[in-house]
C-alpha cells in the first residue's frame, strides 16, 4: 500500500492538494479488490509478474517528466544501493503476491486485518530493532491487536498467517526502506526495475510452455494484465506526491481508509464469511488503533503548542 519512503513536509501544516492526493490514493487502494477479483483466474504468480513489467515504462515516464532521473543513475552506480534496494524489492513482491492470492481465494478480510495491523507492527519493530521506547498508548494498541489476532488463531486451529505475511512483509519493507536515501518515486522505479528481469524471465516461460494468460486465452485478459502496471504505479505515485505535503499524524489517519473499504467490500460485496470470532478480532484491533490514533494526535497537538509563535 502506501510508500514509507514518502517525504513529510518541512512545516507543520496540510495543504489541500497533498489532502487530495492522498485520499485518491487511498481510494484507488481500496477499490483494488474489484481488479484483483476480476484476474483471479489468473495464477497470483503472473498477475505479479505483470504488475511487475508494466509498472516499469510507467514509473520511468513520470521520473523523465519530473526530471528525477539523477538520483535514479546514482543508485545504479551504487552496490550497497543496489543490495538494499533488491531487499525491498523481494519483500514488496512478496506483500503483492500474498495479497493477490488472498482477494482470489476469498480471503479479503484477512488482508484488511493485516494492513490494520501494520502501523501496530511498525511501533513492535522500531522498539524490537531500534531500541525505541513505546508509549504507554502504543503497548496497549499493540496488546490489544496481540490478542485480536490470539482470538483468530483460536479459532481458526492456526495463525491467520494472510495477515501476519502481509503485515511482516510490508512491516520490514517500510523498516528497511527508510534506509534508501532516494525520493520515492525513484526508489519504487529502481525496485521494478530490478524485479523486471526475472518477471520478464517468468512471463516468456510460461507463454513458452502454453500457461501464459497474455495472448492465448483471449483480449479480456490481455487487457487486464496491461492494466496491472496502471493499478501497481498510478496510486503509488500519487500518494508520494501527496504525503509530502501533509502532516504525519494526518497520514497516519488517512492510512486507514483503504483497508476499511476492503473490509467493507469484503462482506458486504463479496459476502465473505464473518463471524463471532472475527467480529471481535475487529473490535480489538478497532479498539488498539482508536487508542494509537488517539494518542498520536494528541502528540501532534502537544508539538504544534510548544512550537514559538511566528514573528509578527
Amino acid at each position: 500500500m502506501a510508500d514509507p519512503n514518502a517525504k513529510i513536509p518541512a512545516e507543520n501544516t496540510d495543504s489541500a492538494k497533498g489532502f487530495a492526493f492522498a485520499l485518491s490514493a487511498y481510494l484507488l487502494w481500496g477499490f483494488l479488490p474489484f481488479f484483483m477479483k476480476a484476474v483471479a483466474h489468473i495464477p497470483a504468480a503472473e498477475v505479479v509478474a505483470h504488475r511487475i513489467v508494466w509498472s516499469v515504462p510507467l514509473a520511468g515516464l513520470v521520473l523523465v517528466w519530473l526530471g528525477r532521473t539523477q538520483e535514479l543513475k546514482t543508485a545504479l552506480r551504487s552496490p550497497s544501493m543496489l543490495r538494499m534496494a533488491t531487499l525491498t524489492a523481494v519483500l514488496v513482491t512478496i506483500n503483492w503476491g500474498i495479497y493477490v492470492w488472498a482477494i482470489g481465494a476469498g480471503r479479503a478480510i484477512e488482508t484488511a486485518l493485516g494492513y490494520y495491523i501494520n502501523p501496530l507492527f511498525s511501533i513492535f519493530l522500531g522498539a524490537v530493532l531500534l531500541k525505541e521506547r513505546p508509549n504507554a498508548a502504543q503497548m496497549v494498541a499493540i496488546a490489544l491487536a496481540v490478542i485480536a489476532v490470539a482470538v483468530l488463531a483460536f479459532d481458526a486451529g492456526g495463525l491467520p498467517w494472510v495477515s501476519i505475511g502481509l503485515c511482516i512483509s510490508w512491516g520490514f519493507y517500510a523498516f528497511f526502506r527508510k534506509t534508501l536515501p532516494i525520493g520515492p518515486n525513484q526508489g519504487f522505479f529502481l525496485e521494478v526495475l530490478l524485479l523486471s528481469i526475472p518477471a520478464i524471465g517468468y512471463i516468456l516461460w510460461l507463454e513458452s510452455t502454453g500457461q501464459g494468460h497474455f495472448g492465448d486465452t483471449g483480449l479480456a485478459d490481455v487487457l487486464w494484465l496491461l492494466s496491472c502496471g496502471i493499478v501497481t504505479a498510478v496510486p503509488l505515485m500519487i500518494y508520494a506526491n501527496g504525503a509530502k505535503l501533509l502532516r504525519l499524524s494526518t497520514i497516519g489517519i488517512m492510512q486507514y481508509i483503504a483497508p476499511t473499504m476492503i473490509f467493507v467490500i469484503a462482506v458486504f460485496v463479496f459476502h465473505e464469511p464473518f463471524g463471532t470470532a472475527k467480529l471481535i478480532a475487529f473490535a480489538l484491533i478497532w479498539a488498539a488503533l482508536f487508542v494509537y490514533s488517539g494518542a498520536m494526535l494528541a502528540e501532534s497537538r502537544a508539538r504544534r503548542a510548544a512550537q514559538p509563535a511566528p514573528a509578527e
